[in-house]
């Protein structure tokens, strides 16, 4: 039976958008598939890890409405080899899906789409509302980089989305940083809900939005989250925790502060990293009257030295940090200058921008 005739970039990029979500290893063999639902002449393509679940859509690609899974790494590696100036046609036997382009042909194992899990969505539950695409992405990317990785505090691998009243604030922190950004959304909220989003589903939402103004409709509930654009949606569980109070690490009247150009920080940071320890990647940073020195050294008794002119007239101040952390921070920002704010040699340090008192990034220093 004809399933589909295509072209290659019409089937490769909603492929590309929901592969992130199957994992190389898994315990059920069909968690290695895409589920594909041909209706009415469109194409759809699922993709789910049992916690979380893309679909896209191709308009107009389906010749016959049927439903059929097959493995997403071998189907996706197909359509990239494929040098597509010939159409694709899919055609499904039984239980094999045959792939033509050309004098290309290619036959896949397929699964029935009945055993394909599927995350079911609560109807009427939750909050709605919708934002720009862009306003989302930016405030997942500001963010996004101060996650844990698989700590055993298992809340602290994921972001806190916070609605309460007319603004959206996320958080992420990893014990050693934290990050905090808002937004105020277009309308008041009538009821306060906190979420953790699994980092997964944070980093997938990050490649999947553009910069545009096209919509993102959002449905948080207790339990679960979908975001939805006119061509994905995205369905999550949360992270069942309870997320640190942020607000009592942001730290109050720090009295040693400096605005300076981000990026030339951040180049300062990088040249001074080549001769970092490569386990603790420790910089220290010696503030002086007019003067910020930043120095690196490693095992080999090797050292790198920045200095940088700054309007700075506090008390000396010598303090050490992971250069990595800072150059996160950095790297994710779009702002021309940051601010940075010091207490003590023992105390942490804020980053913020002068033109959004809604960021903060605070981090903890370490002994060099």
């Amino acid at each position: 039976m004809l399933v589909m005739k295509s072209s290659k970039d019409a089937l490769l990029k909603p492929l590309q958008a929901v592969a992130g979500v199957v994992e190389r290893k898994h315990t059920l063999p069909i968690l290695s598939n895409v589920l594909v639902e041909v209706s009415g002449g469109r194409a759809a393509f699922v993709a789910t890890d049992l916690e979380m679940e893309i679909s896209t859509w191709a308009e107009e690609q389906g010749t016959a409405d049927v439903a059929f899974t097959v493995s997403a790494r071998k189907f996706l590696d197909i359509c990239r080899s494929l040098d597509g100036i010939d159409p694709l046609s899919l055609d499904l036997t039984g239980e094999q899906l045959r792939i033509q382009a050309g004098r290309s042909r290619f036959s896949l194992h397929a699964l029935p789409a009945r055993e394909f899990p599927r995350l079911q969505v609560p109807e009427g539950q939750g909050l709605s509302l919708s934002l720009p695409q862009a306003q989302l992405r930016r405030l997942l990317s500001r963010v996004q980089y101060s996650m844990a990785v698989q700590d055993i505090r298992y809340y602290l691998n994921g972001m806190l989305l916070s609605l309460r009243g007319g603004r959206l604030t996320a958080a992420a922190t990893d014990g050693h940083r934290l990050a905090v950004d808002a937004l105020d959304l277009p309308q008041e909220l009538d009821q306060e809900v906190d979420v953790i989003l699994p980092r997964k589903v944070v980093l997938e939402l990050v490649k999947l939005l553009g910069d545009g103004d096209e919509a993102v409709h959002l449905r948080v509930s207790p339990n679960q989250v979908v975001f939805r654009r006119s061509d994905f949606e995205l369905r999550s569980k949360v992270v069942d925790g309870k997320f640190p109070d942020w607000q009592r690490v942001i730290p109050q009247g720090h009295d040693k502060a400096f605005v300076i150009e981000r990026a030339r920080l951040s180049q300062s940071l990088a040249r001074a990293a080549i001769l970092t320890n490569d386990k603790y990647r420790g910089a220290r940073l010696a503030l002086t009257t007019g003067s910020l020195r930043i120095a690196c050294s490693n095992n080999e008794q090797e050292e790198a030295q920045e200095e940088l002119d700054i309007d700075y007239q506090g008390e000396p101040l010598d303090i050490g940090f992971n250069v990595q952390y800072l150059q996160d921070a950095l790297n994710n920002l779009e702002s021309d200058v940051v601010a940075c704010s010091f207490g003590d040699p023992t105390s942490s340090m804020l980053i913020s921008l002068p033109e959004n008192a809604s960021f903060h990034y605070v981090v903890m220093p370490m002994r060099i």
